[in-house]
C-alpha cells in the first residue's frame, strides 16, 4: 500500500465563519489555525498548504480568561534604541481586537513559506458583519 500524497489540483477550498462573542481568545485561535492549516482533514499532510479560508466575526466580544488584560502585554520594538513598545492586552483588545486575534492566530501557525501563505486566507471583523457573503461560508461550530 502506497502513501497518499495529494496534489495541487487535487485540493479544495472551503470557506468557514467562525464567531467569537463569548470565547477565550485562545480557543479561538486553535481553531483558526487548525482551519487554516487543513489539520481536521484525513488528506493533510503537513508539506503541502491544503487548508480552507477562515472569517474570524465578533472579534471585539472575546474574552480573555484569567488576569490576562491586566498581566499580559504585547511587545514591539520600532527599531530604535531603547525604543521597546508594550500594549496591555486589555487596552490593545478595546482598541485593536482584530489585530490581538491575528497575533494569536500566526503565533499559531508555524513560519514557514507555508505557513506564511495560510496566513494571508485569515480574514477577522470587529463586528458581526463581513463582505464575503459571495463565497458562501459555512458556520464552523466549536
Amino acid at each position: 500500500m502506497s502513501t497518499y500524497m495529494p496534489k495541487a489540483g487535487d485540493i479544495t477550498r472551503k470557506w468557514y465563519v467562525l464567531d467569537a462573542a463569548g470565547k477565550p481568545l485562545g480557543k479561538v485561535a486553535v481553531e483558526a489555525a487548525n482551519l487554516l492549516r487543513g489539520k481536521y482533514k484525513p488528506t493533510f499532510v503537513p508539506h503541502e498548504d491544503c487548508g480552507d479560508s477562515v472569517i474570524i466575526i465578533n472579534a471585539s466580544k472575546i474574552i480573555l480568561t484569567g488576569k490576562k488584560a491586566e498581566d499580559k502585554y504585547y511587545y514591539h520594538h520600532t527599531g530604535y534604541i531603547g525604543h521597546l513598545k508594550s500594549v496591555k492586552y486589555g487596552i490593545l483588545m478595546k482598541t485593536k481586537p482584530e489585530f490581538a486575534v491575528t497575533k494569536a492566530v500566526k503565533g499559531m501557525i508555524p513560519d514557514t513559506t507555508i505557513g506564511r501563505q495560510a496566513l494571508t486566507r485569515l480574514r477577522v471583523y470587529k463586528d458581526a458583519e463581513h463582505k464575503h457573503a459571495s463565497q458562501k461560508p459555512e458556520v464552523w461550530e466549536f
